[in-house]
């Protein structure tokens, strides 16, 4: 049986969920959609099976998919999505969920009413590190925990808007909020502090803050912060910093380092995590075993849930509860 993907997005992402997909057995890229027709038959020229269309109703009309990736801005989610739930196509979904609570919380309803496969693209679960150190986890008391996502800004122009990206925290540091919730359970309530402190003097049109910090309380009674920039002229570092009873686990995208009294081990990242959640995907979509995903749309709702939560204590000067 041959899997029919349709492909939303033909940038960055979108493309390489496209090479991984088409390398499969098994695996067609069938149709492209992007904001212009130009750009999606650019893109479809690259798979011998794929057409391209400027139309979501179009493509969908046009093209019988068993399965559809959406890999588009956070300002462009709401109608693709919508559109797959109404057809019943499952579909993958790269992060963040929109730019705000509001499109996710109606989706994920729709999503949940139809009972509709779902995966969402928040790879730092299927590192080799975050596997490691959930295992190590089990075993442990957790007291708290510091997270990092501190680089430079994205030259594309939605990402400096607010309604455009949402801001670091929703559109990049989600990673590391999912993360937390992944290892450590769900957060109870968020109190954050933004700013705008160069970025607005360098760049045209910057509206969201370059500096941020997050204090988080979790369910469970552990405490953590996260803080990003994207003032910096280089990207830096991204990961979680877990302090427990036994020690520090230190994870990132090279892998898990446990410090421990008298000893440190290292657990190098060897597979690639992207390819690994496509894998999983594919997988639920041939046998109906779902297990192998680690995201669904209604787990990643809560993730978007705490970091709009944290924008909007920053807007507000109050601490923010989360409610189910």
């Amino acid at each position: 049986m041959t899997i029919k993907i349709g492909l939303f997005g033909t940038g960055g992402f979108g493309r390489m969920h496209a090479d991984l997909l088409s390398a499969m057995e098994g695996v067609e890229i069938s149709a492209i959609c992007g904001s212009s027709q130009q750009k999606a038959e650019s893109m479809a020229r690259d798979y011998p099976d794929a057409r391209g269309y400027g139309s979501v109703t179009e493509m969908l009309d046009d093209r019988r998919l068993d399965a559809a990736y959406v890999c588009v801005p956070p300002f462009a989610h709401a109608h693709i999505e919508e559109s797959l739930v109404q057809r019943d196509i499952p579909f993958f979904v790269e992060k963040p969920l929109a730019a705000d609570l509001e499109t996710p919380t109606r989706i994920r309803k729709a999503v949940e009413e139809k009972k509709l496969l779902t995966s969402v693209g928040y790879h730092f679960r299927y590192m080799d590190g975050t596997a490691r150190a959930q295992q190590l986890l089990k075993d442990r008391t957790v007291g708290m925990a510091l997270g990092y996502m501190m680089g430079n800004m994205p030259g594309v122009y939605w990402w400096r808007k607010q309604e455009g990206s949402g801001g670091q925290f929703v559109e990049q540091t989600t990673h590391i909020v999912d993360l937390l919730r992944y290892l450590l359970g769900d957060v109870d309530e968020v109190y954050a502090a933004f700013a705008g402190r160069f970025m607005h003097t360098k760049e045209d049109g910057v509206e969201v803050p370059d500096v941020g910090t997050v204090t988080l309380k979790m369910k469970s009674g552990a405490v953590a912060t996260i803080s990003n920039t994207c003032m910096l002229p280089m990207g830096h570092t991204a990961g979680l910093h877990v302090y427990t009873d036994t020690g520090v686990l230190e994870v990132s995208g090279k892998g898990l380092k446990e410090v421990a009294a008298g000893r440190t081990t290292e657990y190098a990242s060897r597979s690639n995590p992207y390819e690994l959640e496509n894998k999983a995907f594919i997988h639920a979509l041939r046998t109906g075993d779902a297990s192998g995903i680690l995201s669904t749309y209604s787990d990643a709702w809560r993730s978007q849930q705490a970091a709009t939560a944290a924008s909007l204590s920053a807007a507000t000067n109050r601490p923010i509860k989360l409610q189910d």
